[in-house]
């Protein structure tokens, strides 16, 4: 399989370098990398439930990705500047993302299989892990336009398995769940919902079991995010998850788009 990253000589030594750094587990990354031909954009989430396991460096077609990366941390946007991005390029293909324990290099933690179209952007999830449970990929497509002056687009990635099936609401804060018509309804887990478009502003995000009755969904709030500012022209993707150990208290966190 060709290079995803094609280096030019000049950072090579910086490239080889990064990977050495990376056996010593330290925050290093490459340089700037610099795909060429028919490309589309990649980012990496873990949501690893294994705090054995839950610690990894991330090597895209073997090029360093990201280093230590914990809970709900997303790479290229943790990457040191001037690296700093939402998704990072990658030639357009079938693709593989290796995780290894930031502790102990030698240990594979999993390899990621996934697959990016021409001018596409991908985000690849690292799930699974609690109880000894395979580490696996949930890949979502990314569609990053721009959203009507003053407006804002906001999208739901379920992946916390104990919520089991959710409604969610997304309200002004502090409003009545009682008198309050889901966003969502039934989402269910690994699912995605579609885009929301919404003025730009402060909002309040709460997930309840799906179908909980109205009068109940106050004392059955099972995600609550109380401030969420949307800023105007962002695309913003929520994800919903469990603990880092698995299971509750669920949270939820929220990936920048563009």
């Amino acid at each position: 399989m060709p290079n995803a990253f094609p280096i030019m000589p000049r950072r090579l030594p910086v490239a080889l370098l990064a990977l050495a750094a990376m056996a010593c587990g330290t925050t290093d990354a490459a340089d700037p990398l610099q795909p060429t031909g028919t490309t589309g954009r990649v980012r990496f989430v873990n949501v690893i439930t294994d705090t054995t396991r839950g610690r990894v460096n991330a090597i895209l077609e073997g090029v360093p990705f990201g280093v230590n990366l914990t809970y709900t941390l997303s790479t290229p946007a943790t990457l040191p500047a001037p690296n700093t991005a939402n998704y990072a390029a990658v030639l357009s293909g079938n693709r593989s993302l290796v995780l290894k324990r930031t502790a102990d290099t030698a240990v594979t933690v999993a390899t990621l299989a996934f697959t990016v179209g021409a001018s596409e952007d991908r985000t690849v999830y690292a799930i699974g892990g609690a109880a000894g449970s395979a580490v696996t990929a949930f890949v979502t497509t990314d569609t990053n336009t721009t959203p009507a002056a003053g407006q804002v687009r906001v999208r739901v990635v379920h992946l916390a398995p104990t919520a089991g099936n959710v409604d969610v609401f997304v309200t002004t804060p502090g409003a009545d769940l009682a008198a309050a018509t889901p966003t969502l309804s039934g989402v269910p887990y690994r699912g995605v919902s579609g885009y929301l478009t919404v003025a730009a502003g402060t909002y309040q995000v709460r997930v309840v079991p799906a179908g909980t009755a109205a009068a109940a969904r106050a004392a059955n709030v099972a995600i609550n995010v109380a401030s969420l500012a949307l800023p105007a022209l962002g695309n913003r993707t929520i994800v919903a998850a469990d603990n880092a150990t698995g299971g509750a208290p669920l949270r939820a966190f929220v990936l920048t788009d563009r």
